[in-house]
């Protein structure tokens, strides 16, 4: 176990060692500019501890080669971190289903550990979608399937009786975004059914801009998903601070690299009065 003047990951403090099940910090790879394997290799051996996965944003994945991809893959795994590909399967998709099972495949051959579905711009089915979810996990990857609240009109049962599961003759395709949480729980309950591990939920109308949370969402989503399950993009350090005081250490967050130092002083901050000597009492604003 790692050793740290003001943190000892025990489980009464904040959470515990790796591998976690909450409390789960995801930091955003090569995306907006790309990562040096130098830069990479400097967050993991100074903050490898605080981090529990890297995420291949933007499908930047699919611009580089396949040997730098697996020595990243590599440099992750031996600091105990997993790696996940971000959302990028639905462009694939477009060759075919085919195509899902050969990215799964060679997902496996690079080193990812994770494979994250964008359930809004896939636009199939709900049973399609949790077929998706089941190729992954006998593929032997994690499943975290990609929700936002607001869904396609044509996504959304007319019938409010109908069994979740039943097969309906599919509503044409229209331009018109609808705010459903209730569907979006719902679907995302299925998910995990069918053995997705986790419930990524964007943050766009939810938590882009920590002075525009929708708390509401928030809390309903987690009570009925239950904090394990999810996981929240937290775009900017206000945005974390907001949840790691709404939800405590063990909330699921996926941040910037630049943030994973700042925010994991916020998951420690009631370890008592040697966190505030680490930063300064000033940091904490709430």
């Amino acid at each position: 176990m790692a050793n740290y003047r003001w943190k000892s990951f025990l489980e009464e403090e904040d959470r515990p060692e790796k591998p976690r099940r909450y409390g789960v910090t995801e930091m955003r790879g090569p995306h907006y500019s790309l990562f040096s394997q130098n830069l990479l290799q400097d967050v993991f051996e100074s903050m490898g501890q605080f981090v529990d996965g890297l995420k291949f944003s933007g499908g930047s994945h699919s611009l580089m080669s396949k040997s730098y991809i697996k020595e990243v893959t590599n440099m992750a795994h031996k600091h105990n971190v997993y790696v996940s590909t971000g959302d990028w399967a639905e462009h694939l998709l477009r060759k075919g289903p085919a195509s899902f099972k050969d990215y799964i495949e060679e997902c496996k051959q690079l080193g990812f550990d994770t494979i994250e579905v964008d359930v809004g711009s896939l636009g199939v089915p709900e049973e399609t979608l949790l077929g998706y979810v089941r190729l992954v996990k006998r593929g032997g990857l994690r499943a975290k399937p990609l929700f936002s609240v607001k869904f396609n009109k044509a996504d959304i049962p007319t019938n409010s009786n109908r069994a979740f599961g039943s097969y309906e003759v599919p509503a044409p395709r229209t331009s018109e975004l609808v705010e459903d949480v209730d569907f979006l729980i719902r679907r995302a309950e299925r998910c995990l059914e069918a053995g997705a591990d986790m419930i990524m939920i964007d943050a766009d109308d939810v938590c882009r801009q920590a002075n525009s949370v929708r708390a509401d969402i928030v809390a309903k989503i987690i009570s009925r998903l239950g904090i394990e399950k999810t996981m929240f993009e937290a775009s900017n350090p206000k945005t974390s601070e907001w949840f790691i005081k709404q939800y405590g250490p063990r909330v699921n967050l996926f941040v910037d690299h630049s943030q994973v130092m700042d925010l994991e002083c916020l998951r420690g901050r009631n370890l008592g009065k040697d966190h505030a000597s680490v930063l300064g009492s000033p940091y904490f604003l709430f």
